[in-house]
């Protein structure tokens, strides 16, 4: 499955249900760079558990204010509309798996 690339608008309707997990990126962040193709293999793995998407801070300030982002990669973790974890950096694809598990 693919990650979802959210804007402010589609972001309330991705996260409502279910769990969601978001990654607050940027083009110009090595590390969110680095973060990508790991958020693709979990999507690929976990997807049908948890959605996976994404969201540009720069296009989408709002919502990144809102969720008080100020490092990226920032990853929030969502469980029916609310915010219930964060991870902020980037890590090794393992650790971020053995992370998202528990939620599932």
């Amino acid at each position: 499955m693919a990650v979802t690339e959210l804007t402010n608008r589609q972001f309330d309707e991705f996260t409502k249900k279910g769990v969601a997990i978001v990654d607050f990126f940027a083009d110009w962040c090595m590390p969110c760079l680095m973060m990508a193709p790991i958020m693709d293999d979990l999507s690929n793995k976990l997807g049908k558990k948890i959605k996976f998407g994404k969201i540009d801070v720069d296009e989408n300030h709002i919502i990144a204010e809102k969720f008080h982002v100020h490092s990226i990669p920032n990853f929030v973790l969502f469980k029916d509309g609310k915010a219930v974890e964060r991870f902020v950096g980037s890590m090794p694809a393992e650790d971020f798996e053995e992370k998202l598990k528990k939620f599932i």
